[in-house]
This record gives C-alpha cells, sequence and structure tokens, in this order.
C-alpha cells in the first residue's frame, strides 16, 4: 500500500476538516423516537411518507387549510373558542366542495360542533398548539411547566370533546422569534442533547431541547393516560431555519432550528419570507420558493415534509421598512401566487418528500395582533395579520369571496392527478 507524500497528507486533512466544519448544520443533529413508542392510533409515518391505517396501501397528501374562525368581535385573547352557532357546518361543507381534506386548527378548544362537522364531512385535522414565543429562557423550569398546562388542557380537550380518530397531529410550538431563541442558546451553551422516554434528539440547541421536552411529556402523557397517541411535530419558520446559508436568516447558524421534531418536519413556508426570498432558482419554475422546496427536501431526508402554512395578506397597506410582501397583495395576485406556489411543488425536485401543504387561511381575523379586545372589532388597513383569509368577513359575520382565491383552491385541489407525492409509493404499518 503506498503513502502520500506528508504535504498531500497535510493538505488532505485539512481539506476533511474544514469539511466537516462546513456540513449543513441539519446533518449533525438528530431526532428519533425511542423503539418503545408505539405507533400513532391512525395516522403514521414510514420513510418520508405519511400513511393512513384505513387506507395503508398507498400515502396520503394532505390538501390543508388553516382554520382559525374568530368572527367579528371574538378573539382567542383568554382562551375562548369561537362561538358554536352553525358557522362550523358551513364552513366545512364549504371546505370539502373545495377539496380540502384536512384543517390545521389554531384554537386550542374547539367547541362540540365543530367536530360534529367533521363527522358529518369526514375530514381530519391538525391540532396547533401556540406556545408564548416571546421568553428569554425557554428552558426555564416556571416557562415549561405553564406551558405544559396549556398542552395537557389541549390534549384532555381532544379527548373529552374532540375526535381522536380524526385527529392527524399535535404541533407543540409554532413560529418561535429568534431573540428568545438566541437568548436560550446564549444561557445554555452546553445544552445539546435531550434524552427522553420516547424523544432522544442530540447536536442540538437549547431551544431544540426546550420543545423536545415539553413534545416528550405530552406524549407520555397521552399514552399514559388514554392508551394510544398520535403524530407529534414542532412548527417552524423559515427565518430561523432550517436552511442555513443564507443572508437574511435571522439567527446564527449553529441557533438555527431544525423542525424535525418528534414524527414529521412541520414548517410554514412564506414566498416573501426570510430564507425563501434569498433561495436561488428552482429547477423547473426558477422561483426562489420552489428552490427553497427543492434545498430543503435535500437537506430533510428522514421524515415527511409539510407545509403547514403558506399564504398572502390582501392588506389595503403594506408595512413599510419591514419584510417585502407582508401585506399589499391584490385579490388577483394571490391566486396567480397561488397556483405557482402548487406547480412549484408539483414541478420540485424531491416533492414526493412533501406530506401536505395547508394554505393559511379561511377567512380574515379582525382580532389581530393587538392585545385590546376591541381590536376585534376593527378590521385595520396597516394589519396584513387580519388579511390573510380566503374571504373576507361581512357586517352580518358572513363569508365574502375574495375575487377568484377561493376557486382557485378549489381547482388546485381538485383535481388528483396533481397531488406531489408519487402515487408509486406504498406502505403498511
Amino acid at each position: 500500500m503506498s503513502t502520500l507524500p506528508s504535504c498531500f497528507s497535510a493538505l488532505l486533512n485539512t481539506t476533511l476538516a474544514l469539511f466537516c466544519l462546513y456540513l449543513p448544520q441539519a446533518m449533525a443533529k438528530t431526532s428519533i423516537l425511542t423503539p418503545e413508542t408505539p405507533a400513532p392510533l391512525r395516522f403514521f409515518t414510514k420513510g418520508d411518507a405519511v400513511f393512513d391505517l384505513r387506507h395503508p396501501d398507498a400515502p396520503v397528501f394532505f390538501r390543508g387549510m388553516g382554520y382559525s374562525p374568530y368572527r367579528i368581535g371574538e378573539n382567542p385573547l383568554k382562551g375562548a373558542a369561537p362561538k358554536d352557532d352553525g358557522r362550523f357546518s358551513q364552513d366545512l361543507s364549504m371546505m370539502k366542495d373545495m377539496g380540502v381534506n384536512y384543517l390545521h386548527v389554531f384554537p386550542r378548544a374547539m367547541p362540540t360542533g365543530f367536530f360534529q362537522a367533521l363527522d358529518r364531512e369526514d375530514l381530519v385535522y391538525g391540532q396547533d398548539i401556540w406556545l408564548f414565543p416571546y421568553i428569554e429562557d425557554f428552558l426555564n423550569p416556571e416557562y415549561q411547566e405553564i406551558q405544559w398546562k396549556v398542552i395537557k388542557e389541549v390534549i384532555d380537550h381532544t379527548y373529552a370533546v374532540g375526535r381522536p380518530d380524526r385527529l392527524v397531529l399535535f404541533s407543540i410550538g409554532d413560529e418561535l422569534q429568534a431573540a428568545s431563541v438566541t437568548s436560550t442558546n446564549k444561557m445554555h451553551p452546553d445544552v445539546t442533547e435531550f434524552h427522553g422516554k420516547h424523544v432522544v434528539v442530540t447536536g442540538r440547541n437549547a431551544s431544540e431541547v426546550a420543545m423536545a421536552k415539553l413534545m416528550d411529556r405530552a406524549m407520555s402523557y397521552e399514552l399514559e393516560t388514554y392508551g394510544k397517541r398520535h403524530l407529534y411535530c414542532h412548527t417552524s419558520w423559515t427565518h430561523i431555519g432550517p436552511i442555513t446559508d443564507r443572508p437574511d436568516l435571522e439567527v446564527q447558524a449553529n441557533d438555527a432550528i431544525l423542525p424535525d421534531l418528534g414524527d414529521l418536519a412541520c414548517l410554514n413556508i412564506y414566498t416573501y419570507a426570510n430564507a425563501v426570498r434569498s433561495s436561488g432558482p428552482g429547477r423547473s419554475t426558477g422561483t426562489s420558493f420552489q428552490g427553497y422546496l427543492e434545498q430543503l427536501a435535500w437537506e430533510l431526508q428522514s421524515k415527511p415534509i409539510f407545509i403547514t402554512q403558506v399564504g398572502l395578506s390582501t392588506s389595503p397597506i403594506a408595512p413599510k421598512n419591514w419584510v417585502p410582501g407582508f401585506g399589499g397583495h391584490s385579490e388577483e395576485e394571490v391566486a396567480k401566487t397561488f397556483r405557482q406556489i402548487w406547480q412549484d411543488l408539483q414541478k420540485a425536485q424531491g416533492r414526493e418528500r412533501f406530506c401536505g401543504l395547508a394554505f393559511f387561511e379561511w377567512q380574515d381575523e379582525w382580532w389581530k395582533s393587538g392585545e385590546d379586545p376591541r381590536d376585534a372589532f376593527r378590521h385595520e388597513k396597516e394589519d396584513p395579520e387580519e388579511w390573510f383569509g380566503l374571504f373576507e368577513l361581512g357586517p352580518k359575520n358572513e363569508l365574502i369571496p375574495k375575487g377568484n382565491i377561493p376557486k382557485t383552491v378549489q381547482a388546485i385541489f381538485k383535481n388528483p392527478q396533481q397531488m406531489p407525492t408519487s402515487s408509486k409509493s406504498k406502505g403498511s404499518k
């Protein structure tokens, strides 16, 4: 066996060291469920796909809709649920006709009428559990305990009032704030792993460990109390990862969040968002959105990917000196962008790795973004958060279509031949 000259050997060692140093952050991180963890109640993952035990021969693709049906004067600020006044029968019937098969639900305790409507329309849902993201330390024991009580209440409500057999997933936390992530990680530089009863993570940062701890506690509680579990995920957003080679990322690479905690990767991906708009062009459509999807599919090669939010705000006034594209879009522009988003996903390299896409959202929500209850009675032109709906609200809380946006979603979702998931993929429990 021949040997390399010392100079070449030194060069090779240096090159390898640099290569390892600059490997994508995601490659150094692991997240697994212990072998002793039981399979979920109905929906389960196999490889990079999600399957339904009722129809296990082909993977599921979730044609989703973000659903937070707070009408004029209503808000969730004190934990209040939307009124149970017949709106759910109307809304879910319209969604079913639109081709929606999955609702990504934001209120923590939906009333009985919602679940009855789910039964009538034979729809399934995912439960988003928003955790307070504006905190200095996600690992603070008091914070962990307060947020755990929120999670426990949601799980208990699911079994007491909800439809566990129609629930796809629990999402623990949604869009952690960059400043909070950075401060948490700075306070706990040595916290890099967590070995729970079900969730095991290594090579992580403290913010990821904080979410993993809450997820493990939730999964343990559900199994111990009710004898079954659902899919679990943490929903992140592109501003804080997982793709780190972006000039507009809001955290340092070592602080980035990889949204692979639990059973699947859940990520809010907006076309105008940081790290998306700075992406290179996609291979077929040439858009930065497709470029982001393709890189994401390449870097997250262990679990199915769910685009849990994507949408545009039609606010009459767009904010200045903030995120370009956050508000100020015409109805025609939104419909065109939705069609482009669907085409981007259909034609993306690695499209078979995506298990669903949920448009955000069903209707405008007037209560955002203030904490004053009176805000729910004002539809503020300068607040984009209030204008993401496919429908606007009339004076009697009637749903008014925003141009062709609802029909565009219907055209997208009711064409089964255009599902991004490969029809050749098979699987069973």
